[in-house]
C-alpha cells in the first residue's frame, strides 16, 4: 500500500511508473536473491532497462535519451530501487555520468558518446572519492597534467559503482597539485588506460559491483575536459544535488519494499490463535513505518518538484537524502523484527534490504554531510 503524494503524477509519469513497477516486480525482484549471493550485476536487467529507454533517463532527446525531469526520474530510481536496490545504484551512476557529459561536453562529446550511452552502453561511472578524501573532495591527490594537446592523468579513486562493468569514466583531478581550487572535470573512456582494483565485498548492495580505479598517466585528448580549470568540483556538487534526489526516491522504494514484504508476513504469520498483524505492538511497527515512508515520499516529491520548478534545490535535496535514508534503515531493521527469526535469514528478502538499506546513509553525501549543509542554511 502507497499512500497518495503532494504534487499529483500526471497521466504519463503514472503510467511510467506502472510499467517500472511491473519490471521491478516481475525481472528484477525474483533474481535479486541470486545476484547478492553471487555478487554478480544482473546484466540482462541492465538490458532490460535499455529497452525500456531507462539507461537514456537524464540523456536529451537530441541524442536518443529520455530527457526526464526530476519527478519523473525519482519516480523511476523508487521503483526500480522497489525491485532492487544494486541495480538502481547502477543505474543512478550512470545517468550521473550522462548528465555531467550532456550538461559540460562539447557537441562532438555529447555526439560521440551520449547515443551509446543512451542505449544503455558503454555504461558510465563516476570518479570524485579517493581513498583519502571522501566527505572533502577537495583534498583529492589525483592529478591532470597539461602536455600540448593533452592531460596526463595520475592517481587513485575509490568505491567507483559500475567500476568493473564501465566503461567511461567522469573523473576530478586538480590541475595544479598545490591548489585545491583547480579540481577540474575530465571524460575518460576506460580505453585510455584505467586499471580497475579490486572488488569490495560489501555488508550489502553486493550485486553492484565497486572498485577502486587507478590512473598511471593516462593520456587523454584536451577536448576531454568538461568543465575549465577549477570549475570541475562545482560541476560535481551540481550534479550531486540532482544525485541525491535520485537517492533519496532509491530509499523509498526500499522502505515500500520492506514495508509491503512485512504487511504480508503479518498477515500470514499466526501466533497466539490469530495473525500477528492484530497484535498491537505489530501494528504499531507497522503504522509508525508507512508514516516514515510517506513522509519520505513526500519529501522527494517536494524537492524533485522545486527542481523542475527552476529554484535551487540544494536544501530541499539534503533534507529528502537525509530523511529518507535514515527512515529506510529504520523501515528494515523494523521489517526484519515483525518476521521475528526468520527476518534474520536469507529465506525472506527484509534480511537484504536491512543489508543493503546502510549505503544510502553513506553514498552521494553522508548523513553527517546532508545534515551541515541543513544546518548552514538554517542557523548561517
Amino acid at each position: 500500500m502507497a499512500l497518495a503524494a503532494s504534487g499529483s503524477l500526471s497521466e504519463e509519469q503514472r503510467a511510467i511508473r506502472e510499467v517500472v513497477r511491473e519490471f521491478a516486480v516481475e525481472e528484477l525482484r525474483p533474481g535479486a536473491a541470486a545476484a547478492d549471493a553471487s555478487e554478480s550485476f544482473p546484466e540482462d536487467a541492465w538490458d532490460e532497462l535499455a529497452a525500456l529507454d531507462l539507461t537514456g533517463l537524464t540523456t536529451p532527446e537530441a541524442y536518443g535519451g529520455f530527457d526526464a525531469d526530476r519527478l519523473t526520474y525519482s519516480v523511476v530510481n523508487e521503483e526500480v530501487a522497489y525491485g532492487q536496490l544494486a541495480v538502481a545504484t547502477a543505474l543512478s551512476v550512470h545517468c550521473l555520468a550522462t548528465s555531467c557529459l550532456a550538461e559540460f561536453g562539447s557537441d562532438a562529446l555529447k555526439e560521440r558518446y551520449l547515443p551509446d550511452m543512451a542505449a544503455g552502453r558503454p555504461v558510465g561511472m563516476f570518479a570524485l572519492s579517493e581513498p583519502g578524501a571522501g566527505s572533502n573532495p577537495a583534498e583529492m591527490t589525483t592529478t591532470a597534467r597539461r602536455e600540448g594537446d593533452e592531460y596526463v592523468i595520475s592517481g587513485e579513486k575509490q568505491w567507483i559503482t559500475n567500476g568493473e562493468r564501465g566503461d567511461v569514466c567522469i573523473v576530478f583531478a586538480k590541475t595544479d597539485p598545490a591548489d585545491d581550487s583547480s579540481v577540474t572535470q575530465f571524460l575518460v573512456p576506460k580505453s585510455a588506460g584505467i586499471e580497475v582494483g579490486k572488488k569490495e565485498h560489501k555488508l550489502g548492495l553486493r550485486a553492484s559491483d565497486t572498485t577502486a580505479l587507478t590512473f598511471d598517466e593516462v593520456r587523454v585528448p584536451a577536448e576531454n575536459r568538461l568543465t575549465e580549470e577549477g570549475k570541475g568540483l562545482s560541476a560535481a556538487f551540481h550534479i550531486l544535488t540532482g544525485g541525491r534526489i535520485g537517492i533519496a526516491a532509491q530509499a523509498v522504494g526500499l522502505s515500500q519494499a520492506a514495508l509491503d514484504e512485512a504487511v504480508s508476513y503479518a498477515n500470514d504469520r499466526e501466533q497466539f490463535d490469530r495473525p500477528i498483524g492484530k497484535l498491537q505492538a505489530i501494528r504499531h511497527k507497522l503504522a509508525d513505518m508507512a508514516t516514515q515512508v510517506h513522509a519520505s515520499r513526500l519529501m522527494v516529491r517536494a524537492a524533485a518538484e522545486q527542481d523542475d520548478a527552476g529554484a535551487d534545490p540544494r536544501l530541499a535535496a539534503a533534507m529528502a537524502k537525509y530523511f529518507a535514508s535514515e527512515a529506510a534503515v529504520d523501515v528494515c531493521n523494523e521489517a526484519v523484527q515483525v518476521h521475528g527469526g526468520y527476518g534474520y535469514t536469507k529465506d525472506f528478502p527484509v534480511e537484504r534490504f536491512y543489508r543493503d538499506a546502510k549505503i544510502l546513509t553513506i553514498y552521494e553525501g553522508t548523513s553527517q554531510i546532508q545534515k551541515e549543509i541543513i544546518a548552514r542554511a538554517v542557523v548561517d
